[in-house]
């Protein structure tokens, strides 16, 4: 029988999020019900918000999350009722041409759950990235569920499953950052930030943050950055070149998803070095690049897919080197809110006023 819950929900193209009754159905083959203890307000959800993901509406919004597993559906091993866990969104399937290498991070065909969520009306909800979190309880496939020690707080658990993993895995799995590289960062947002601190957990000798907003700048400092650089008031590239002997950087990784940006990271790596876009674009952006200098600079352009991260390997790991005091978490929660506060915490999103807020039940 469906559970009424209550949800944040973005009605149309830019409307004002709304909290609305939402229908849970029980999970089926498959899938799992998860009762929501925390949910960070991602800067995804408000591209969906903008619909600047897909027109889809009406979204359930939310998607960086952790709570207890509250019922499994026929078939589910992985997880059970009580588990307490993270949620993502990259469930592996094991059987596409990827997992079959031995690639599963790179998974082909993840999936989310089957049913549908709905408004008390029936309309069909869309789950933000097939989870659906801004909810007191979720329907999702179990795979999305990565049980990790319940002995860390849900508020800062809930991060890993989206933006401080991509940030990290940008720096770790895409990057292979290294002992003694120098690692740049431009843009030192909420991912940017987890790049910065993974960066330094690889053992990265000088990393350097840039963003325009000093704001940031301090908190990268914070998060691990060895140097920092205002990009509004100094070239960038050259900035970086001059803090690294003249070369550029081994590790650039772009966090802001911009073609500037993006050009930036380009040339103010080393020869031979490394540029890792993890800043999302929009469908209307176009890259223009010399063929030579992509030819004569060497080296490699990736882009990183979730931090290129293997939920089951990387949440336990990263839980655990935070209960360690490796890696504090804790930093990137600005603020705790209620649902009905997802509004305002996007607008002071956009305004650089916050690292995370989280939406606390």
């Amino acid at each position: 029988m469906a559970q009424e819950v209550r949800g944040v929900i973005a009605p149309g193209k830019n409307e004002p999020v709304r909290v609305e009754t939402i229908l849970v159905p029980d999970p089926g083959p498959g899938e799992a019900v998860v009762k929501v203890q925390a949910c960070g307000v991602c800067h995804t959800d408000l591209h969906y918000k903008q619909g600047g993901i897909n027109d889809d509406f009406p979204f359930l919004l939310g998607h960086e999350a952790a709570g207890i597993v509250e019922a499994v559906g026929e078939g589910v091993s992985e997880v059970a009722p009580g588990d307490f866990v993270i949620l993502n969104w990259r469930a592996v399937c094991g059987q596409c041409r990827s997992c079959l290498r031995g690639r599963p991070q790179y998974c082909f065909n993840t999936h989310n759950a089957r049913q549908k969520m709905t408004l008390a009306d029936g309309t069909e909800l869309s789950p933000a990235l097939g989870i659906g979190a801004f909810a007191e309880k979720t329907l999702v496939a179990a795979g999305q569920c990565t049980k990790v020690d319940p002995g860390v707080s849900p508020a800062v658990a809930g991060l890993l499953g989206c933006g401080v993993m991509a940030g990290i895995g940008a720096a770790i799995n895409t990057g292979q950052v290294g002992r003694g590289d120098s690692v740049a960062v431009i843009g030192c947002g909420g991912v940017g930030d987890a790049a910065i601190a993974g960066s330094r957990l690889a053992g990265a000798a000088r990393i350097i943050a840039v963003d325009i907003d000093d704001r940031k700048l301090e908190t990268a400092l914070r998060m691990g950055a060895t140097h920092t650089v205002n990009s509004r008031l100094t070239d960038p590239v050259e900035a970086i070149r001059e803090l690294t002997g003249g070369f550029g950087a081994d590790v650039v990784i772009e966090a802001v998803g911009r073609p500037e940006t993006y050009e930036q990271a380009f040339y103010a790596r080393d020869l031979a070095g490394t540029v890792v876009l993890v800043g999302v674009p929009t469908p209307d952006m176009k890259l223009e690049l010399p063929l030579l200098d992509v030819f004569g600079r060497g080296g490699a352009l990736k882009s990183s897919w979730y931090g290129d991260c293997l939920p089951s390997r990387d949440f336990p790991m990263l839980i655990d080197l935070h209960q360690q005091g490796r890696l504090d978490l804790g930093t990137f929660v600005t603020e705790t809110i209620g649902l009905g506060d997802v509004e305002k915490a996007f607008e002071r999103m956009h305004a650089g006023d916050v690292l995370r807020s989280v939406v606390v039940f």
